[in-house]
Protein backbone atom coordinates (compact mmCIF):
# COMPACT_ATOMS: atom_id res chain seq x y z
CA UNK A 1 0.00 0.00 0.00
CA UNK A 2 1.20 3.32 -1.00
CA UNK A 3 0.28 5.62 2.12
CA UNK A 4 -1.08 8.53 -0.08
CA UNK A 5 -0.13 11.71 2.33
CA UNK A 6 2.59 9.99 4.00
CA UNK A 7 -0.10 10.23 6.97
CA UNK A 8 0.08 7.89 10.22
CA UNK A 9 0.09 4.49 8.73
CA UNK A 10 4.15 5.78 8.56
CA UNK A 11 4.01 6.12 11.99
CA UNK A 12 3.95 2.28 12.13
CA UNK A 13 7.71 1.78 12.11
CA UNK A 14 7.12 -1.21 9.51
CA UNK A 15 5.47 -1.22 5.81
CA UNK A 16 2.11 -1.89 6.58
CA UNK A 17 1.14 -3.55 2.71
CA UNK A 18 3.51 -6.69 3.14
CA UNK A 19 4.99 -8.31 0.49
CA UNK A 20 1.00 -9.96 -0.60
CA UNK A 21 -0.69 -6.48 -0.69
CA UNK A 22 1.87 -5.16 -2.94
CA UNK A 23 2.31 -7.34 -5.46
CA UNK A 24 -1.53 -7.00 -5.89
CA UNK A 25 -1.30 -3.61 -6.02
CA UNK A 26 -3.48 -2.28 -2.78
CA UNK A 27 -2.95 1.55 -2.09
CA UNK A 28 -3.57 2.95 1.12
CA UNK A 29 -6.04 6.06 0.37
CA UNK A 30 -6.57 7.23 4.05
CA UNK A 31 -6.08 6.34 7.37
CA UNK A 32 -6.47 6.16 11.07
CA UNK A 33 -7.52 4.10 14.09
CA UNK A 34 -11.07 4.73 13.66
CA UNK A 35 -10.86 4.50 9.64
CA UNK A 36 -8.85 3.37 6.95
CA UNK A 37 -9.59 3.66 3.39
CA UNK A 38 -7.07 1.24 0.72
CA UNK A 39 -7.94 0.04 -3.13
CA UNK A 40 -6.94 -2.53 -5.71
CA UNK A 41 -7.02 -2.96 -8.73
CA UNK A 42 -9.21 -5.35 -10.76
CA UNK A 43 -7.48 -6.30 -13.02
CA UNK A 44 -4.62 -9.07 -12.17
CA UNK A 45 -6.50 -10.00 -8.84
CA UNK A 46 -9.25 -12.25 -11.03
CA UNK A 47 -10.34 -16.08 -10.83
CA UNK A 48 -10.06 -17.90 -14.83
CA UNK A 49 -13.75 -16.06 -15.02
CA UNK A 50 -12.33 -12.85 -15.18
CA UNK A 51 -13.78 -11.56 -12.25
CA UNK A 52 -12.31 -10.45 -8.55
CA UNK A 53 -11.19 -13.85 -6.98
CA UNK A 54 -12.84 -13.81 -3.29
CA UNK A 55 -9.99 -14.35 -2.39
CA UNK A 56 -8.43 -10.95 -3.38
CA UNK A 57 -10.85 -8.98 -1.72
CA UNK A 58 -10.29 -10.96 1.53
CA UNK A 59 -6.38 -9.95 1.23
CA UNK A 60 -8.03 -5.95 0.38
CA UNK A 61 -10.36 -6.41 3.96
CA UNK A 62 -7.49 -8.11 6.07
CA UNK A 63 -4.84 -5.38 4.86
CA UNK A 64 -7.28 -2.54 5.39
CA UNK A 65 -8.36 -3.36 8.61
CA UNK A 66 -5.25 -4.86 9.99
CA UNK A 67 -3.81 -1.13 9.39
CA UNK A 68 -7.01 0.58 11.74
CA UNK A 69 -6.02 -2.31 14.09
CA UNK A 70 -2.25 -1.47 14.25
CA UNK A 71 -2.73 2.33 13.98
CA UNK A 72 -5.28 1.42 17.42
CA UNK A 73 -2.85 -0.96 19.03
CA UNK A 74 -0.08 2.06 19.30
CA UNK A 75 3.46 2.18 19.40
CA UNK A 76 5.18 -1.26 20.83
CA UNK A 77 2.50 -3.15 20.22
CA UNK A 78 1.17 -5.23 16.65
CA UNK A 79 -2.21 -6.49 15.53
CA UNK A 80 -2.54 -9.88 14.24
CA UNK A 81 -5.60 -10.65 12.06
CA UNK A 82 -7.35 -13.95 14.13
CA UNK A 83 -10.70 -13.91 12.40
CA UNK A 84 -11.91 -13.11 9.20
CA UNK A 85 -15.52 -13.64 7.13
CA UNK A 86 -16.87 -12.39 4.09
CA UNK A 87 -19.76 -12.18 1.90
CA UNK A 88 -19.14 -11.79 -1.71
CA UNK A 89 -22.85 -9.38 -3.29
CA UNK A 90 -21.62 -9.04 -6.90
CA UNK A 91 -18.90 -9.72 -9.15
CA UNK A 92 -16.36 -6.93 -10.36
CA UNK A 93 -14.72 -6.88 -13.61
CA UNK A 94 -12.68 -4.20 -14.37
CA UNK A 95 -11.31 -0.76 -12.91
CA UNK A 96 -10.62 -0.59 -8.96
CA UNK A 97 -12.16 -1.84 -5.81
CA UNK A 98 -12.37 0.58 -2.59
CA UNK A 99 -12.50 -0.68 0.57
CA UNK A 100 -13.30 1.03 4.32
CA UNK A 101 -12.54 -0.10 7.16
CA UNK A 102 -14.64 1.07 10.05
CA UNK A 103 -13.60 0.11 13.72
CA UNK A 104 -16.46 -1.49 15.70
CA UNK A 105 -14.46 -2.32 18.50
CA UNK A 106 -11.19 -0.97 19.94
CA UNK A 107 -10.11 -2.73 23.09
CA UNK A 108 -6.67 -3.29 24.92
CA UNK A 109 -6.42 -6.95 23.66
CA UNK A 110 -8.45 -7.17 20.57
CA UNK A 111 -9.85 -4.52 17.69
CA UNK A 112 -12.59 -5.66 15.36
CA UNK A 113 -13.73 -4.31 12.01
CA UNK A 114 -16.24 -3.57 9.21
CA UNK A 115 -15.19 -3.58 6.41
CA UNK A 116 -17.54 -3.03 2.73
CA UNK A 117 -15.60 -3.03 -0.59
CA UNK A 118 -17.33 -1.53 -3.39
CA UNK A 119 -16.73 -1.29 -7.40
CA UNK A 120 -16.35 2.53 -8.99
CA UNK A 121 -20.17 2.53 -9.44
CA UNK A 122 -20.73 2.70 -5.34
CA UNK A 123 -22.35 -0.70 -5.34
CA UNK A 124 -21.16 -2.86 -2.73
CA UNK A 125 -19.00 -6.02 -3.67
CA UNK A 126 -18.22 -7.17 -0.43
CA UNK A 127 -18.57 -7.16 3.35
CA UNK A 128 -16.16 -8.32 5.61
CA UNK A 129 -15.56 -8.14 9.40
CA UNK A 130 -12.20 -8.55 10.63
CA UNK A 131 -10.69 -9.35 14.15
CA UNK A 132 -6.87 -8.88 15.18
CA UNK A 133 -5.23 -9.46 18.22
CA UNK A 134 -3.37 -6.87 20.12
CA UNK A 135 -0.35 -7.70 21.55
CA UNK A 136 3.23 -6.28 23.08
CA UNK A 137 5.90 -6.06 19.78
CA UNK A 138 8.14 -8.99 20.33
Amino acid sequence: MSDAGGGPANDLGVDPRGDLATAMGVELLEASPERVVARMPVKGNTQPYGVLHGGASCVLAESTGSVGAALHAGPGRIALGIEINATHHRSATSGHVTAVATRLHGGRTLATYDIVITDEQDRRVCTARLTCAIRDQP
